[in-house]
């Protein structure tokens, strides 16, 4: 009996219903994530958009102190 038991106490490995516990884990974790990065790519994009603009307006203002005219 005490054989039996050790056997079992030195079985490597892990069982089928871990395996599937730690699968619904990680789909819940990127369930919450693709989103969060869906959000954060569209700010940077706005923010990188925000940024051209603000440098094309500060060149037009140079031309402008250079050549008292628009282009």
């Amino acid at each position: 009996m005490l054989t039996k038991i050790r056997r079992k106490l030195n079985k490597k490995g892990f069982t089928l219903i871990e395996l599937m516990i730690v699968i619904a884990i990680i789909g819940i974790l990127a369930a919450i994530a693709i989103p969060q990065f869906a959000s954060y790519r569209q700010k940077s994009y706005n923010s990188a958009s925000q940024s051209d603009l603000r440098n094309i307006k500060t060149n037009l203002e140079a031309f402008y102190a250079d050549y008292q005219e628009y282009p």
